[in-house]
């Protein structure tokens, strides 16, 4: 796999430790020897313990809950390679956190997702390997390339295999106006239509449903989204649609991030399974028997191979024949 003289090294902090592994284990290489702890008074502590210099180096680390505890252990990572002498350091966040706050939606609001890719990119990262950014304009807060992989062949192909493709009684709705795009992508890989849900949020982790914008009376509902926190969202609009006349509501999403009542909203809502990406590690104390977990370290261990190998990673972005 060594193409062009340097090695390759995986490492990885505490934010998704199996992921690496399996990533690592496909690419037929060992997870760097590493130490990532804490101080007495709670300041992370990071130790390399093998030479890195002039490697090739990719650490892997979601910045989910805890999130800033997950973010410095990445910081703080990528600024030990750079005063290691690494030859290039990707930084491989499957989850990118921080990227709702992406605009000034309101006066005196911070742009954090500029911020972080700030941090990121002065930390020492040559570039970012990433997975269903909540906004893709966040791509262009980095002034380093930044490979934006996208979950939905792997949601798509679980469907299609589970014979939902081609039915006349299916149909895929977006959870709210800023997915649709997303939802429209899903779809077209199951030849089944589209439908929207138009809401109005009156503050934060707080949905209201207004109107469904679409038939969906009497068939099989697929709800797509990028990510699920406290999951108002999809279990209301769930609980909304099988009111409208929906016969059965599935879900899905890239990122499960089930803050606060998610999972209790999740078990009391009509939705019969939800299908979550392995970006972000689901504690055991979160796991839920309607949950169905598909991996993304097929596709994230081609990307980190074609990059190390200099070879373009385009065609990942929508097929997953090649994983």
């Amino acid at each position: 796999m060594i193409s062009h003289g340097k090695n390759i090294k995986i490492f990885t902090g505490n934010s998704n430790p199996k992921l690496a592994a399996d990533i690592a284990d496909i690419l037929g290489l060992p997870v760097g020897a590493s130490e990532v702890g804490t101080f007495s008074d709670g300041e992370i502590s990071v130790n390399i313990h093998e030479t890195v210099r002039g490697a090739d180096v990719f650490v892997i680390q979601s910045t989910n809950a805890p999130v800033n505890d997950n973010l410095m252990e990445l910081l703080i990572m990528i600024d030990a390679f750079k005063r290691a002498s690494a030859g290039r350091i990707t930084a491989v966040i499957p989850y990118y956190g921080y990227a709702r706050q992406d605009r000034k939606a309101k006066a005196r609001d911070p742009i954090t997702a500029k911020l972080v890719a700030d941090i990121i990119t002065t930390a020492g990262a040559d570039r970012v390997l990433t997975m269903d950014l909540h906004a893709a304009q966040i791509q262009g807060y980095f002034n380093i390339p930044v490979d934006n992989m996208t979950g939905t062949p792997i949601l798509a192909k679980y469907y299609i295999e589970n014979g939902f493709k081609d039915r006349d009684d299916v149909v895929v709705v977006a959870p709210d106006l800023g997915s649709v795009a997303r939802s429209r992508k899903f779809a077209d890989k199951l030849h089944a239509p589209i439908a929207i849900i138009d809401k109005r949020r009156p503050k934060a982790n707080v949905a209201e449903i207004m109107n469904v914008i679409g038939d969906i009376k009497n068939k099989t509902v697929i709800m797509m989204d990028d990510m699920i926190d406290t999951a108002g969202t999809i279990t209301n609009g769930a609980n909304a649609l099988v009111k409208l006349g929906a016969k059965e509501v599935y879900a899905c999403c890239s990122h499960g991030v089930l803050s606060g009542p998610a999972i209790q909203r999740i078990n009391d809502s009509v939705i019969k399974e939800l299908i979550i990406l392995n970006t972000i590690e689901i504690p055991e104390d979160k796991q839920c028997s309607k949950f169905t977990t598909l991996s993304v370290a097929p596709i994230l261990a081609e990307a980190i191979k074609r990059i190390y190998e200099d070879v373009s990673v385009s065609k990942l972005f929508e097929d997953t024949n090649n994983i």
